[in-house]
């Protein structure tokens, strides 16, 4: 029976694609930082391991032949995780974000383009689940929402956040199902709305009125700034945002033709979400 290695095993989508693997009687090994303290189901294996560290990948990637593979906040790439994944398994499923397709020889200007060109020259089969952002990024407003103002830049942004459990559902089907390999995936919920919109839905689900308010840009770079600690992500953020007033972030259909439904709504994402902003 084939073995599914799990990295971002406890996050937002990593932990419904183990619990789906481990309920279609599948062995999964999740790979995490502390296996005592990972809420995992009962069968499935725990192994330490950390993709800064990649000589410790190597006991998790013992009798593995597909891996999910999730690079979420480790924007220096480490070429031999790659080439640890490669020397053991057959292919991975790697969750990237909606990135250009790279020539070769062209310069990655983001760290997932790099970790696709990566897999693409490592041997391994592949498929990438080019993600639009999480609707979980939204939960960064919690504090404002309990308090019933939400200030942030671009309130007519129109953006297309994807449900996590669609991306985790997508997963699963990829790595279960033939017929994936050298697939790139755009993945996106199924309506484009503005953060405005956004913040009103969420308001709505929790049951209280929340109000939008437009925080000037300067004053969102340098709050941003001083939060996230990294002024070039900052400035793409925000130029990204504003791009989206005028040109809405793009759906696709993508979601429902792998699983044959489509794709949660962000009004849904927000019921499913209540108490994470109560």
């Amino acid at each position: 029976m084939t073995r599914i290695l799990v990295t971002g095993a406890t996050g937002a989508a990593g932990r419904h694609i183990v619990s789906s693997l481990d309920e279609a009687g599948l062995r999964v090994r999740a790979l995490v930082r502390d296996p005592a303290g990972a809420s995992l189901p009962e069968g499935v294996e725990a192994v330490r391991g950390d993709l800064s560290a990649p000589e410790t990948l190597e006991p998790a990637l013992r009798d593995v032949e597909s891996v999910y593979l999730m690079w979420l906040g480790l924007p220096m790439v480490d070429p031999r995780v790659v080439e640890t994944i490669a020397r053991h398994a057959e292919r991975v499923v790697y969750l990237s974000t909606d990135v250009a397709d790279l020539a070769e020889g062209e310069q990655a200007t983001s760290y997932h383009q790099e970790i696709e060109r990566l897999i693409r020259n490592s041997g391994l089969g592949w498929t990438f689940l080019r993600a639009i952002d999480f609707a979980t990024n939204t939960l960064g407003w919690a504090d404002q929402v309990r308090q019933g103002v939400v200030r942030w830049p671009y309130g007519q942004a129109s953006r297309s956040l994807i449900h996590e459990r669609d991306i985790a559902d997508v997963a699963v089907r990829v790595l279960i199902s033939p017929g994936h390999d050298g697939a790139r995936y755009v993945l996106t919920g199924p309506e484009s709305i503005t953060h405005a919109e956004q913040v009103r839905i969420i308001g709505e689900a929790v049951g209280r009125d929340v109000r939008w308010e437009d925080l000037p840009v300067e004053a969102a770079r340098e709050a941003l700034t001083a939060a996230w600690g990294n002024a070039e992500f900052v400035d793409a953020r925000l130029r990204a945002w504003g791009r989206f007033v005028d040109a809405p972030e793009r759906v696709t259909d993508t979601v429902e033709r792998l699983l044959g439904k489509p794709a949660r709504t962000f009004r849904s994402w927000a019921e499913d979400h209540v108490d994470d902003f109560r």
